[in-house]
């Protein structure tokens, strides 16, 4: 596809480079936004990247609108060239699938559901053909994923899995949106996992909760002195299933500020990862068992 440009309204300038999402698209975005904030043009006010495309937020009096797009074509033709590699991280996010908080809530949304006889992981096997909900779990649990955008509300990451396409899981939204969820839920919606970051409204397939506080206005967890939001563009997160007694035992840490997630430095290449996506995902988290 031919990245598109378009504006909206007098103060913004949409570019898609995709249509389909994939970890190439999300790249090239990536490398698009970036190189535009070492530009440093004047009138530029907010640069929003997204899963497989951007927004940039400018004022018309300051940076004409056909300069901006004349900057961003000529920064289109070398985004995505050599060797694609980013510094970023790797983060262990526990999770307690099938948590008592998400399957109550779930059961008082049955009639907006595809299926209201099943719950959402019976849902989610049955239509990606795994035979059971543990193996489904193995699966959603089992590889690692991007962080592609954070938005839509504050601290929300949006995650893709990465392994091959054939491999992908993909789960519907509810049908009508629940006018509840739980802070913390492990979601899921078309080929995309996220977190909520706060108790709301929500379409996506619930599947557990993570006893990691991701967004803190206030700023008082320990790990959130620094900036309110947890995730970033470019993440990489582990799930790892626990079991009520080890969520209990990691929220009493993360409340009383003891808690440290596991989180380790890694250079990710897109290009060595889609040679063998399997392998490098191994190797790759192999950081994690580093005490």
């Amino acid at each position: 596809m031919k990245t598109r440009y378009s504006f909206g309204g007098d103060e913004h300038l949409f570019v898609e480079v995709d249509e389909e999402m994939s970890l190439a698209a999300f790249f090239k975005a990536l490398s698009m936004t970036e190189t535009l904030k070492t530009r440093q043009l004047d009138g530029i006010t907010e640069i929003c990247p997204a899963n497989a495309s951007f927004q940039v937020k400018f004022n018309p009096d300051i940076l004409p609108p056909d300069d901006l797009l004349a900057t961003l074509q000529d920064i289109e033709k070398t985004a995505g060239e050599g060797k694609q590699e980013i510094d970023t991280r790797v983060i262990e996010v526990p999770v307690f699938y099938r948590d008592p908080w998400t399957q109550e809530t779930l059961m008082r949304f049955r009639e907006r559901h595809q299926t209201p006889d099943k719950t959402d992981l019976e849902f989610a096997a049955e239509i990606n053909g795994y035979p059971s909900v543990d193996a489904f779990i193995d699966a959603h649990a089992g590889s690692p994923w991007f962080v592609t955008m954070v938005g839509f509300v504050s601290g929300l990451p949006f995650m893709y899995q990465m392994v091959e396409r054939a491999r992908q899981i993909q789960v519907p939204k509810y049908l009508r949106p629940r006018t509840d969820t739980p802070k913390h839920t492990v979601g899921y919606g078309g080929c995309f996992s996220c977190i909520y970051s706060v108790r709301g409204a929500g379409g996506y397939q619930m599947f557990g909760i993570t006893p990691l506080t991701i967004f803190d206005p206030q700023q008082d967890i320990s790990y959130l002195r620094d900036f309110m939001v947890f995730f970033k563009p470019g993440d990489i997160v582990k799930f790892m299933p626990v079991n009520r007694e080890e969520f209990d035992r990691i929220s009493e840490a993360v409340e009383s500020g003891s808690y440290q997630p596991r989180i380790h430095p890694v250079r990710f290449s897109l290009d060595d990862f889609e040679a063998d996506p399997s392998a490098y995902n191994t190797e790759m988290l192999e950081v994690l068992n580093d005490r």
